[in-house]
């Protein structure tokens, strides 16, 4: 019998992330139980941290005592905890508020010792709490270079749980040399081929008569906008599409009347935009964010088959035949236009190079690691 899986990551159901890609794979020959969000820092007095903190709270005392039983995962757990502990006592009452929840939730399916996997260094604390067998660390991020983190804290943290783990896996390669080849696998992300690759309707909301490059995800810090500023102002012609939450300041961006944001969609229309907008954009900085990145959006947009301009980054690495790469503005305005004045022959041969590296897959391989353990 495979053994059960107690997971922490961000909150189930919010944009998908490579970690819920992967436990949705595994879910149909293991027990799952999912600890929601434990936090990468503490909150700041505003508005928008206060509502997650009163949102969280509510959660974690409502439904059975912060145990939410659903189909996928079978147990969702909410937990009351003090993001990123800094002392004796705090580590104290998050196991002791956590650590009863989660193994009430872990009876309820097995009596199995679990595996446990987490992608958040914070969990480090936790360890122990659901006597599992095995410490899965799943690193998706580059921490000390990610924004809206205690980079001092969760560093710590990450060096922590990197000495407890029994095995690691790494989302790129740049994060995979920095911990023990021993007990480290370089597991690129993977994609819905399928979800991405057939055919969807042009959303009602992407502008017509003008042709359009895109960009989805997280409109955050690594985006270059004074990059994206220069190109817009370049192509009048054109026009750019983000969606996705706002969490820096694109004001600049705003004010351009060939620049709309549309807000944040769910995961299963995006395929729509990629597919019907006429370029994908990777607007990225260079920073040691995104050199450390593989970004889930690199294997979905070439499933759409949609031509894709990128500034440099070593994720492009094993693409780069069917990717233009540009860092600066001008180039990289050419770079967009030059998709209208030549007919596009590598549509088939972008799909076709992430044909095999499926969701399924990637879990596939990860499912006989876990048996291993």
């Amino acid at each position: 019998m495979n053994a059960p899986l107690v997971v922490f990551g961000e909150d189930w159901g919010a944009h998908p992330s490579s970690t819920q890609h992967i436990i949705r794979c595994l879910m149909d020959e293991r027990d799952i139980v999912w600890v929601n969000s434990i936090g990468l820092r503490r909150p700041k007095i505003t508005m928008s941290d206060m509502g997650r903190v009163f949102k969280k709270g509510l959660s974690a005392l409502s439904s059975n005592k912060g145990i939410q039983e659903t189909a996928t995962p079978q147990a969702v757990v909410s937990p009351l905890v003090i993001p990123v502990p800094q002392n004796t006592f705090e580590r104290n009452f998050n196991r002791i508020s956590l650590g009863p929840k989660i193994r009430q939730a872990l009876l309820k399916l097995t009596d199995e010792r679990p595996i446990l996997w987490t992608s958040l260094p914070t969990a480090v604390d936790l360890l122990g709490c659901s006597h599992e067998r095995a410490v899965v660390y799943y690193c998706g991020d580059d921490f000390s270079g990610l924004a809206g983190v205690d980079h001092s804290h969760v560093t710590q943290a990450e060096e922590r749980l990197v000495e407890r783990a029994d095995l690691i896996f790494a989302a790129s390669k740049s994060l995979a040399d920095k911990f023990p080849k021993s007990k480290t696998i370089y597991l690129p992300h993977g994609v819905d081929v399928d979800l991405f690759s057939t055919p969807s309707p042009r959303p009602a909301d992407l502008p017509k008569d003008h042709p359009v490059a895109g960009f989805y995800g997280s409109i955050s810090d690594w985006l270059d906008v004074e990059l994206l500023g220069q190109v817009a102002q370049a192509l009048p012609e054109w026009r750019f599409v983000f969606i996705g939450d706002i969490r820096t300041d694109v004001s600049k961006l705003m004010c351009m009347d060939n620049v709309k944001f549309l807000g944040p969609k769910p995961h299963h229309e995006l395929p729509g935009y990629a597919q019907n907008w006429s370029v994908s954009l990777l607007p990225f900085r260079d920073n040691a964010q995104i050199r450390a990145c593989n970004p889930l959006k690199l294997r979905e947009y070439l499933s759409t088959g949609s031509p894709i301009v990128s500034t440099n980054f070593p994720a492009l690495d094993d693409y780069r035949d069917l990717i233009s790469v540009e860092d600066e503005p001008l180039a990289f305005a050419q770079a967009i236009s030059n998709v209208l004045k030549h007919p596009d022959t590598k549509h088939t041969k972008r799909y076709e190079c992430v044909a095999n590296e499926s969701w399924k897959d990637r879990a596939q391989a990860v499912s006989s690691l876990l048996c291993a353990l």
